[in-house]
């Protein structure tokens, strides 16, 4: 398998897998600034329940993982590139 394909299999299971984690959420966000900057605050509350918690989370460390191999696979693509030997060069 091409690491083009292995690729576009991790950017799905990573779609569906935080499309499901975000999709079901009950939570919250705020952000508050203030004058100083040290005051400023970010909170974030996600909340997933049920099926689509474990679904999500299992897809989404697959993609993760298929990722890597896809990365892992792209490098051994580079590194095993077929090189032209000097006699086969045009002359400059």
């Amino acid at each position: 398998m091409s690491s083009e394909r292995t690729l576009i299999a991790a950017v799905v299971l990573l779609a569906v897998g935080l499309g499901l984690i975000f999709g079901y959420t009950h939570g919250s966000a705020t952000f508050n600034a203030a004058y100083a900057v040290s005051g400023t605050l970010l909170q974030v509350s996600i909340n997933t329940v049920g099926l689509p918690a474990m679904a999500g989370f299992v897809a989404t460390v697959l993609g993760t993982v298929v990722l890597v191999v896809a990365f892992v696979q792209a490098i051994v693509a580079q590194s095993l590139s077929r090189k032209v030997p000097k006699h086969d060069r045009l002359p400059l």
